[in-house]
């Protein structure tokens, strides 16, 4: 057996080992391959997705994941989170996704023990790795447990498993709650996540009437006193800098969604930890 064979094995023992799972189901590519492992294991009628509903978690998510839930034949409950009414989270210093984290699993938990059932999380070996991440934390806190990482899935192995297993998530884009994208030390308010929500689906949506290429990765950072940070990938940035006009076309889009100045780089995960310092490492 490969490594990728040994690691899926493994995966679908300890599932069908399980009374049943609830998955914290955000509809990115862990949990939705933790969702169709656990319905492979143990059957549909023994899995619940759980897709917490908040303003951090973008509209074009919630449709996408229930499609997914719809094609797999899951139960897909949507649960109101209210992360925003915890002091911590709402103060957005770097430790703001432990009290994110932990909204989210106080309110799933409830669920897994009316049926009897864990929750799972999609946290993967590469996160468990990871120097800066709370939200982990947070859930190991509530016993919630983590099939991927357990089985020593990488972010990698996640996407061909799935590309194997024909699921429509292995090639989706890494999908960060709407908070990720206000810099550290601005206190999080519904407003601030509407207006970046406002200006990424701005972006996307005059992209293709000025660039000739695919959009991929895409973030809008804010950075305080009405500035953003227009981030998209590598790829698509180099077709933007040499297409006439295109640059200040998709700034003057997020611009008009409410901020003053833009500047436009390349897309890289976690960018805004780079404010935390060494603060990251613990």
């Amino acid at each position: 057996m490969n490594e990728l064979a040994t690691a899926t094995a493994s995966l679908l023992s300890d599932l069908g080992s399980r009374p049943g799972l609830v998955v914290a189901f955000s509809g990115g590519a862990d949990s939705a391959f933790v969702l169709a492992a656990a319905v492979r294991a143990l059957g549909p009628e023994r899995v619940v997705a759980a897709t917490a509903v908040s303003d951090s978690l973008p509209a074009v998510e919630r449709e996408s994941a229930a499609r997914f839930t719809a094609e797999l034949g899951v139960e897909h409950l949507w649960l109101d989170t209210h992360e925003i009414e915890r002091e911590g989270y709402r103060a957005n210093a770097g430790s703001r996704c432990y009290f994110c984290k932990a909204e989210l699993l106080d309110v799933l938990s409830p669920v897994g023990i009316e049926r009897g059932w864990p929750v799972a999380t999609g946290t993967n070996a590469d996160d468990a790795l990871a120097r800066f991440r709370p939200g982990i934390r947070a859930a190991d806190e509530r016993g919630a447990i983590a099939p991927l990482r357990d089985a020593g899935f990488t972010k990698d192995q996640v996407r061909e498993q799935s590309r194997l297993w024909g699921l429509s998530t292995w090639d989706k884009p890494a999908a960060a709650c709407l908070s990720s994208r206000i810099a550290y030390g601005i206190s999080i308010t519904p407003a601030l996540l509407a207006r970046v929500e406002k200006a990424e689906a701005a972006v996307r949506e005059v992209w293709p009437t000025l660039v000739a290429a695919p959009l991929t990765d895409l973030r809008v950072r804010d950075l305080g006193e009405g500035r953003a940070r227009l981030e998209v990938d590598a790829r698509a940035l180099a077709v933007l800098g040499v297409a006439a006009g295109a640059q200040d076309g998709v700034a003057a889009a997020v611009r008009n969604s409410g901020f003053d100045t833009v500047e436009v780089r390349a897309f890289r995960s976690g960018s805004m930890n780079d404010a935390l310092g060494d603060r990251a490492a613990s």
